[in-house]
């Protein structure tokens, strides 16, 4: 019995950077992806029908709006875990 506990606090201790580091991969993804794929989509969509530059502004403009709700999103749930400590 004594080992699981042993086991079970060691798996509780993580670096002092980790935190700030998966953080940091939220942050990024959000802003990351949907602008790129907003800014493909929208370059491909604006060949297809030739309407430029015009939906290439519509998708980065979504992908704007998207990457903002997803932070937003990220910003409440660190907030919560903050306030449980």
């Amino acid at each position: 019995m004594d080992i699981g506990k042993k086991e079970a606090k060691e798996e509780k201790i993580v670096a002092w950077w980790q935190p700030a580091l998966v953080l940091f991969g939220k942050f990024s993804g959000w802003i990351a992806v949907p602008v790129i794929l907003g800014a493909f989509l929208g370059k491909w969509l604006d060949k297809k029908y030739g309407s430029e530059p015009w939906l290439f502004l519509a998708m980065v403009g979504l992908a704007f709006f998207i990457s903002m709700m997803g932070l937003v999103k990220i910003v409440k749930e660190e907030y919560k875990r903050i306030e449980k400590e």
